[in-house]
């Protein structure tokens, strides 16, 4: 019994992933995407796929930075798009967040933390639906799985789009995913950070490396391990307990809205539609 990183067949997973990123531009009768660049991993991998599955001329990457961004984020995400001869839009954010920020008070600075990131998140995606409205385009996500497991993500923040690429690959198999379609080294060197504030990073805030985390999902996600299973495996008994609690907690955050049902059919439950249906933008 041990305590595997998943494991990925980087080519094969191009091959379904830019096809998933096809197929669902043309259920839905968009020809072009849009993607918030900032600079890191995730959002690089998912500009070279979209850049792959649609052309580089049909894809808008958005540069939103914060007057505390990094100037190395903003200059690795120039990087993508000096890669992919892509489109490219810059969209300051500090006048928009700040009079929210003003508004935000409390001494518990870790909270506060966590808010005002919440603000820039949200923010964010409001300047990119915008674009998305004024280039006639979706939406495209970022968040990975191990972020999406453990509910690190904002909604209706960087949680929100109209497709997730990348919303099954674990950190791990990303990295592996992004090196094989060539995004620049830098990128792929320098520890993973929402840059929500100066120097800080995801492994540190979350208090553990992205591989411990990805052993302990993958034996308890995928290979379906009980917490005494990953522990009799080596895995850290006290970083378990919380992956497990962590995973649970959010759950929330990876589906809809539950509806209360009143009536006979109800939207989003039992009156469903495929995404390519009569009346949609690609029509009958």
């Amino acid at each position: 019994m041990t305590a595997a990183l998943p494991e990925i067949d980087a080519p094969s997973a191009l091959e379904v992933i830019i096809a998933f990123i096809r197929s669902q531009a043309e259920q839905t009768g968009f020809r072009r995407l849009v993607v918030g660049l900032s600079g890191g991993v995730d959002s690089a991998t998912v500009a070279f796929l979209a850049a792959r599955a649609i052309g580089a001329d049909n894809l808008l990457a958005v540069r939103m930075p914060y007057r505390s961004s990094s100037p190395d984020s903003e200059a690795d995400a120039m990087r993508v798009v000096t890669a992919l001869g892509c489109r490219t839009e810059r969209v300051d954010i500090t006048p928009m967040v700040e009079p929210m920020l003003a508004l935000i008070g409390g001494d518990d600075e870790a909270a506060l933390r966590v808010r005002r990131g919440n603000v820039m998140a949200r923010e964010r995606m409001i300047v990119l639906y915008d674009r998305s409205a004024a280039f006639d385009a979706l939406v495209v996500g970022t968040s990975n799985k191990t972020e999406a497991l453990l509910g690190y993500g904002t909604l209706h923040g960087d949680m929100a789009s109209a497709l997730t690429p990348i919303g099954d690959l674990y950190k791990s198999q990303l990295r592996a995913v992004a090196g094989a379609l060539g995004v620049p080294a830098e990128i792929l060197a320098k520890p993973p950070s929402a840059d929500l504030w100066p120097d800080q990073t995801d492994e540190a805030e979350l208090g553990a490396s992205y591989d411990d985390l990805d052993r302990i999902l993958f034996a308890l996600v995928d290979r379906r391990w009980s917490v005494e299973r990953c522990v009799a495996a080596g895995m850290d008994a006290k970083l378990v307990a919380w992956v497990a609690e962590r995973v649970a907690r959010n759950e929330f955050k990876r589906q809809i809205p539950p509806v209360a049902k009143v009536s006979l059919r109800t939207p989003g439950v039992d009156h469903l539609y495929p995404r390519r249906r009569p009346g949609s933008r690609r029509g009958s």
